[in-house]
């Protein structure tokens, strides 16, 4: 009897990715007689590696490698290979619409995901807008698997130990966490400006955390040549405040220190769902897009989502679409206070 072997297709951006781990890992568990293979974009292996024992990754580059129809079928190819007895495709884009049909036409059982194009339509909506929250995205990832026969429990807690990653992997700048400090993190990008929290307010935010808290250190996330400068600035400016993207290697050790942080405040992007995997509390910042969309981090309290009622909001499901109003009104009408007196809630939890 074929061992059973599940493919499990997702190229996308690292928050999404990220985001299919709760349910990957649950998966492994609860099923540790199959064999599972995550096929993704080479960034996304350290997501995976010793998730489970029954946890595979495969990396396929598709812009160079596998790219086109021929790079495709190279891909599929290799895929038929390993043996695999189901697919399922967590993305449901051209790509992987492409490979679904080669399987489906080697009559492989196969499902992919149900992304509600419709309700999203209806919550983004200029007029006649529809605020009614979605499935989450982990809840349309489970539904896949079900739809394979393996119904999932979700009830992943963390990749790592209740104690947090080894935090003595990292580089010295990291130091030590002092039974008296907080650690907080801040990762004040994302991929569209619609979902950035104006910097200079985001620095008086970490100004009066820093004079509310003087022993804590923040530690900043973002890395390229836009964000540098910014991040540097902020640094200069406030001594408690450390460049850990710049000192740090890699996604792997960033997991490792936000497993030890008190809190970590974002943006709607993928270091809300990279601290989610480790079990730290986010204080998420909401502008275009929004939580009912289905994408808050996993186990998030939505109490920590800091975000404004307008007419408008959300404009968009990702948060790439021009602003309607052009003044980001979502974002600067956002006070400073009102991110700090939300960390100040987690913090005070403690």
């Amino acid at each position: 009897m074929k061992t059973e072997h599940i493919l499990i297709i997702r190229f996308s951006a690292m928050g999404d990715v990220a985001m299919t781990v709760p349910v990957v890992q649950a998966l492994a568990r609860q099923y540790p007689h199959l064999r599972i293979t995550f096929l993704s974009r080479p960034f996304a292996r350290p997501f995976f590696e010793g998730l489970a024992p029954n946890v595979g990754f495969m990396a396929a580059d598709i812009k160079n490698e596998y790219n086109g129809i021929r790079g495709l079928n190279a891909l599929y190819k290799r895929i038929a290979a390993k043996n695999i007895t189901a697919v399922a495709d967590l993305h449901d884009v051209l790509r992987s619409s492409y490979l679904r049909l080669r399987f489906n036409l080697a009559r492989y059982r196969v499902e992919h995901i149900d992304k509600h194009r419709t309700q999203r339509q209806r919550l983004v909506a200029t007029t006649h807008k529809v605020m009614k929250p979605l499935p989450t995205a982990f809840q349309n990832y489970a539904d896949v698997f079900a739809k394979l026969g393996y119904p999932v429990k979700l009830d992943f807690t963390s990749i790592f130990s209740p104690q947090g990653g080894n935090i003595r992997i990292l580089p010295p700048e990291i130091g030590t966490k002092k039974a008296f400090q907080e650690w907080i993190g801040v990762a004040p990008f994302a991929a569209h400006k619609q979902k950035v929290y104006p910097p200079e307010m985001l620095e008086k935010m970490i100004t009066m955390l820093t004079k509310e808290h003087p022993s804590c250190r923040v530690f900043i996330f973002g890395k390229g040549p836009l964000e540098d400068p910014i991040i540097n600035g902020i640094v200069s400016r406030n001594p408690q405040c450390l460049n850990a993207s710049a000192v740090l290697n890699g996604i792997s050790q960033e997991l490792v220190l936000m497993s030890h942080l008190d809190v970590m405040v974002s943006m709607d992007s993928a270091n809300m769902h990279f601290a989610s995997l480790v079990n730290t509390p986010v204080v998420s910042i909401w502008g275009a897009t929004h939580p009912y969309a289905g994408f808050m981090g996993w186990g998030q309290n939505e109490h920590n989502a800091v975000q404004i009622d307008l007419a408008c909001r959300p404009c968009s499901i990702f948060g790439n679409k021009p602003c309607l109003r052009g003044d980001l009104a979502c974002m600067r009408n956002i006070s400073p206070e009102m991110v700090y007196e939300r960390v100040k809630q987690v913090l005070n939890k403690k």
